[in-house]
């Protein structure tokens, strides 16, 4: 359920966030529905963590206005504090406490009685698949697994909104994908979730995302209506010699956009110029290429425009 359709939960109005003379957050306005996955999309040092943290009440609230369930982040922390979960970047497990150990240090730190947090850490370990490993120290666990007991302490109070600073920052493929599952599982249960990421594929296993740079909200909707939003025809070279073709059709000057792709060059032209004349200058140039496609854009192709479109590439 979106916020257009139903409850608002979280919502930022005109948000900044400055230290001394550094714009951290930039006039942000979004809004996350009830039960959706609202991903902010972006690489380090564009303000997603500085957003976040500002949300749950860790950084004060200068410029702008945060909301929870419509009352004011700033006027009301303790309320925040107490109904959201907040996993961190690095957040803070015991290393040399086991699985169950450390969910039942969470447990107590949220006021959770002893009953209740047996029965929630047997719920939890449905979705987690931590308990073969309940005996294990934090410590002997590998990433990914980290990640889940760092999640899964995150709900041993059972919040219905959870807020995830680039949860899987530095997991394995695998592990990235199991915790995407479970997060997909917890918003069919309801759960509203906002969550970082510096991973654009990522983008897609969104409900809906912001796009972040520097500060800035360059865009946000629907993961494929923001694709389709893309203003002109998009071509893919698929080449053996990239950088070459890249170099050559930048140096030409008949490019709007020029990007490398894996095996491959992402481009576009400026009005006025085709894709004869880029063949053209790849031939000049003794380029050969195995295809030359018009093909649908993806999210970092949308974000590298949005990025150009801003000033700051």
């Amino acid at each position: 359920m979106y916020a257009s359709e139903g409850e608002t939960v979280l919502e930022a109005r005109q948000f900044s966030k400055h230290y001394g003379q550094v714009r951290a957050v930039r006039n942000i306005s979004f809004c996350v529905g009830r039960g959706e996955i609202f991903g902010l999309i972006g690489p380090d040092g564009g303000g997603k963590t500085s957003l976040l943290r500002s949300f749950v009440g860790l950084l004060p609230v200068e410029t702008g206005e945060l909301f929870f369930r419509g009352r004011s982040v700033g006027a009301y922390p303790e309320y925040v504090r107490s109904r959201i979960g907040y996993m961190p970047q690095h957040f803070s497990l015991y290393q040399d406490l086991t699985v169950k150990e450390n969910l039942l240090f969470f447990a107590d730190l949220f006021d959770v009685g002893r009953k209740d947090a047996l029965r929630r850490m047997e719920e939890l370990f449905l979705f987690s698949g931590l308990k073969p490993f309940v005996r294990r120290k934090a410590g002997a666990l590998s990433g990914g697994m980290k990640q889940k007991l760092a999640l899964s302490c995150m709900l041993i109070h059972s919040p219905d909104i959870i807020i995830l600073d680039e949860p899987t920052f530095g997991v394995d493929p695998l592990s990235r994908n199991d915790f995407w599952q479970i997060l997909a599982r917890l918003r069919e249960e309801g759960t509203t979730i906002l969550v970082s990421t510096a991973y654009m594929d990522e983008a897609g296993l969104c409900d809906r995302v912001g796009l972040m740079f520097k500060g800035r909200l360059l865009a946000s909707d629907e993961p494929e209506r923001l694709k389709k939003s893309y203003p002109q025809t998009l071509y893919r070279i698929g080449t053996s010699r990239p950088h070459l073709v890249q170099d050559s059709l930048e140096a030409s000057g008949i490019c709007d956009e020029c990007h490398l792709f894996g095996e491959g060059v992402h481009v576009t032209f400026i009005p006025g110029r085709t894709t004869a004349d880029g063949k053209e200058v790849l031939e000049k140039a003794g380029l050969s290429w195995d295809s030359f496609d018009a093909i649908e854009a993806g999210m970092e192709d949308l974000f590298l425009k949005l990025m150009k479109e801003t000033g700051d590439e």
